[in-house]
């Protein structure tokens, strides 16, 4: 049923200044806008045709962070024949958890981590759309860190909140008494200063705690990372402290999927799956481009593409071809190792980081601090209240 080149449509998004939701309109409609890029509107896409009707059988949500636009961008399945996007602004948004127990979503942002609460009662009765969305995500509670540049992030046991701590070279724990608590330090960094030394980015968890963590490399100096880029990154088992896996091409989002590893390796745009005992590494399939960001739902494995930053000596290094240079989200088979699907951005959205998937929401909204919508829902353990306007 899914084809290992998937065929693709030409769609396009308006409106997403206003972080309104929009249907991705008909290919028919924009194939001519898209022959001249400078007509395009923002956010204007294209995606594989079997992608809405993957979406819709699996009823979820695919949910991407994009630090570069300021965005959280919701895509969704409207019937399998059409997608619809919903983009929310966030400042300098990265990493994406989710708590299933609890039904919360936290997301980690520019000098902050905000919290986010499910109310099936306050989406029915969402004001400016009744009995549209199936789930809305208020905001409850926000982590004043400060500049971390906090990366990765995940819920994990007895309510606690783990992140990445690029800035400072460490994993932590997040609560309302410090701006971090230090939860394991690489043995190499010999003390906590915001220097970002060997740009530690990743971290997979297990039983609630986490477990792995991915690096460019094991410098205790600042910036020492950027000297060999495409050689240098590890894998941290850190239940023994050591590197499992190493000689890795720039390693992100590991995860622990159906009891196995894997881990990003975004410099030859590669999925790889790493033996947890040996180290071994097994090239799962190539995705072409900067890879980054994934979340497995059934058997599918949605994985972020990002663009090579220009003026950059960092991604400099890396040699993509022109038409692998792309940013969106390709979709991975697991069983077949195949790439069964696309979506890909022609403007407005260069670099994704985090890509989660939203199971059994099939039409989500979430609301921001900026405007005031989020202050006229409350919720109770009991019931939930939209105010009237005045």
């Amino acid at each position: 049923m899914w084809l290992s080149q998937p065929k693709i449509n030409n769609c396009s998004l308006f409106g997403y200044k206003k972080d309104c939701e929009q249907n991705l309109i008909k290919p028919s409609i924009v194939m001519s806008k898209l022959e001249n890029k400078k007509a395009l509107p923002p956010f204007s896409c294209k995606y594989s045709a079997q992608l809405p009707e993957l979406l819709n059988q699996l009823g979820c949500t695919v949910a991407l962070s994009t630090y570069q636009a300021g965005k959280l961008v919701l895509i969704s399945a409207k019937d399998e024949h059409t997608l619809v996007q919903l983009p929310r602004h966030f400042e300098k948004v990265m990493g994406i958890a989710e708590d299933k127990e609890k039904d919360k979503l936290a997301l980690a942002c520019k000098d902050a981590l905000i919290v986010f609460a499910n109310s099936a009662s306050l989406a029915k009765a969402y004001p400016k759309a009744p009995n549209k969305y199936d789930s809305l995500y208020m905001p409850r509670m926000t982590y004043h860190t400060g500049a971390l540049d906090i990366h990765d992030v995940s819920f994990g046991k007895d309510g606690r909140i783990f992140a990445v701590n690029t800035l400072f070279s460490c994993l932590v724990e997040l609560d309302d008494d410090y701006s971090f608590r230090p939860y394991w330090v690489p043995s190499f960094i010999d003390r906590l200063v915001s220097e970002d030394r060997c740009h530690l980015n990743g971290m997979a968890m297990e039983d609630g705690l986490p477990r792995y963590a991915t690096a460019f490399n094991t410098g205790n100096s600042p910036q020492s990372w950027r000297d060999n880029i495409t050689k240098t990154g590890v894998v941290f088992d850190l239940k023994t402290g050591n590197v499992l896996a190493e000689g890795l091409a720039m390693p992100h989002s590991p995860r622990i999927l159906n009891g196995e590893l894997y881990v990003l390796l975004s410099a030859t745009g590669e999925l790889a799956r790493i033996d947890r005992v040996t180290g071994a590494v097994d090239i799962v399939c190539s995705i072409g481009g900067f890879v980054r960001g994934m979340s497995l739902c059934q058997d599918y494995l949605f994985i972020g593409l990002s663009k090579l930053r220009k003026n950059s000596s960092t991604f400099s290094k890396l040699d993509f071809a022109e038409q692998a240079n792309q940013a969106g989200i390709a979709v991975v088979h697991l069983p077949t190792r195949a790439v069964v699907g696309k979506m890909l951005y022609a403007n407005s959205l260069d670099e994704i980081y985090d890509v989660h998937i939203l199971e059994g929401k099939r039409r989500p909204n979430i609301l921001n601090t900026i405007t005031q919508d989020y202050k006229m829902g409350l919720m109770t353990p009991e019931s939930s209240y939209w105010a009237k306007p005045s």
